[in-house]
């Protein structure tokens, strides 16, 4: 599949190849960025605008605190554990500005899961909301982290207001837990010390480190894909080239709901529209549905990233459905498959497509792309994004015809460097010559379009045939009365594995025989679920994808 046959399709205004040298590190890009647009808003957070200048001396402070109180140096790793606050871009572009590696870490963590990713990484230091500082306490001593910069959710908020957020945060909502980190200095007061520290700019290329981003922590140990500067800069770019067209320089916001830790919203919301000048509106908590939807009613909408299940929360919403749409000109799904009925629904309420993407941590993380002048929903991942090559191997590594079913190899400047001091690991998925195996089934259309067969590890093997739980899940989830839908494996004495399905209901009449019946007019013999389990909620991980696995574990709710 290295002949590109998928050029075809492009729109025209879509290049083929981009410059990943267009800038030669994402510190370059972010000055060139603040000296663009200094003055426009950059960040938006629970009311709070922090524009690009604001920024720029903000983070400059920070990394003055880095280079001359922390003594860092060009290299060490400093972990960032917070939601969507304004602190999360100082803290970034601080990081980076000083040389240093940024290792992004779910707040969500488990002390054990924390202490496992700080171990690997060898973070020097943490930045961290006081929200969450009591599961870093339990482990801190057993790291090698020296240096604590604890902050408050309302820490970049102005005066009286500022105030009050951590005051109900933490006294009338509980969200704080005790905590003792006595050691631990403030950002405020890191901030207050960098502003008088000078700041000396390192030398930074495109192949020095800019980010340890964990992946695999809901299969088995994670493992910190070592993403360079010059990768982060080329995803930038090939997102551009996917999606430029639809947008204004200097124009635009978009609604950052999902976590800035996490490589999608990270590189599509914070470095992309930021190098396009846009804004970014900082949801800090995008489970609330009811305050998620406030905060868009107070601004005009022209962009939004989010995973499936935000999409399908925010077309249940009443509220949402009443939004003013007319400036939204781009809503994009990643992270995991997006269903058919929620990209109809999502398109008839907001009167936007919903385009989706595939990409996977490992490759900054955007592969495949809706080319932005799609106009229906045609259940792929898109086009491979410029200068990517695509590819479809069997289980000894045999590239497969353009009409097989194989697994996605993928190459291009995105790609990682590899598995943090993980060589082992490192070499099971990439290739000497650069091809990345993903660890999906895929197969592509006559157009060159990408669907994905589904995660090989997920595939449900009934009677010697194989089953794909995005298949099953995306018939179930067309019917009226469900609201959400998980399809995995159950074993059985005769067939080895029988289809079982998980469902949340929306109405709650929705009965076992009528969800059978229903599959019975869409699926062959052997695909029809013979279990079907009824669910209160679905367990995901903190960004909203379904976790098949634990539902292997779990019994029913109801």
């Amino acid at each position: 599949m290295v002949d590109k046959v998928w050029l075809k399709r492009y729109p025209a205004d879509v290049p083929a190849e981009i410059n990943p040298e267009q800038y030669s590190s994402l510190v370059h890009l972010f000055e060139t960025a603040v000296a663009k647009f200094a003055d426009q808003p950059a960040y938006i957070n629970m009311g709070e605008v922090m524009t690009f200048r604001k920024l720029e001396e903000r983070s400059r402070a920070f990394a003055a605190y880095l280079q001359n109180e922390l003594k860092l140096k060009k290299g060490d790793r400093v972990a960032i554990m917070m939601p969507n606050l304004l602190q999360y871009p100082i803290a970034l572009f601080g990081i980076l500005r000083a040389g240093c590696i940024a290792v992004n870490v779910n707040p969500l963590y488990t002390p054990r899961e924390l202490k496992h990713q700080l171990n690997d990484a060898g973070a020097k230091a943490i930045v961290i909301v006081s929200n969450f500082a009591h599961t870093l306490e339990t482990v801190v001593d057993e790291t090698q982290v020296k240096h604590v910069i604890l902050t408050r959710l309302g820490d970049q908020l102005p005066g009286a207001k500022g105030t009050i957020v951590n005051f109900v945060v933490k006294y009338i909502k509980r969200m704080v837990p005790k905590y003792s980190l006595p050691h631990a200095t403030s950002m405020r007061l890191a901030l207050r010390k960098g502003r008088r520290m000078q700041y000396v700019k390192p030398f930074i290329n495109g192949e020095d480190i800019a980010f340890l981003q964990y992946t695999g922590g809901t299969t088995g140990l994670a493992k910190g894909a070592v993403l360079s500067h010059r990768n982060m800069v080329a995803n930038v770019m090939q997102a551009k080239g996917m999606y430029g067209a639809r947008l204004q320089e200097g124009r635009e916001l978009i609604v950052t709901a999902l976590p800035l830790y996490h490589v999608f919203a990270l590189t599509v919301n914070g470095l992309l529209l930021f190098e396009m000048g846009g804004q970014n509106l900082l949801i800090t908590n995008p489970r609330d549905i009811p305050t998620f939807v406030k905060e868009m009613s107070k601004v005009t909408v022209s962009a939004i990233t989010g995973v499936n299940t935000l999409f399908n929360a925010l077309n249940n919403n009443e509220d949402f459905k009443e939004l003013d749409f007319s400036q939204l000109k781009l809503s994009v799904g990643g992270g995991m498959a997006v269903q058919r009925a929620v990209a109809d629904r999502w398109q008839s309420i907001t009167g936007c497509y919903l385009l989706e993407g595939y990409g996977l941590t490992e490759c900054s993380p955007l592969v495949a792309a809706y080319p932005h002048d799609l106009t229906e929903f045609n259940g792929s991942i898109g086009l491979p994004v410029p200068s990517t090559e695509v590819r479809m191997v069997d289980d000894e590594g045999n590239e497969l015809p353009m009409d097989g079913v194989g697994e996605l190899q993928v190459r291009g400047p995105q790609v990682m460097q590899g598995y943090w001091q993980r060589n082992e690991a490192t070499s099971e998925v990439l290739t000497e010559d650069g091809w990345l195996s993903t660890g999906d089934i895929v197969r592509f259309d006559e157009q060159g379009f990408l669907h994905i067969v589904d995660r090989k590890k997920d595939m449900i093997l009934v009677s010697g045939f194989n089953v794909y739980p995005n298949e099953i899940e995306d018939v179930v989830a067309l019917h009226e009365k469900v609201l959400e839908v998980a399809a995995i494996g159950e074993p059985h004495e005769v067939s080895g594995e029988i289809v079982k399905i998980c469902v949340v209901k929306r109405d709650d009449s929705l009965t076992r025989d009528e969800l059978i019946q229903h599959c019975r007019k869409h699926l062959t013999g052997y695909k029809v679920p013979r279990v079907v389990a009824f669910y209160d909620e679905l367990p995901k991980t903190n960004v909203g994808k379904i976790l098949r696995r634990e539902l292997r574990d779990q019994p029913a709710q109801s």
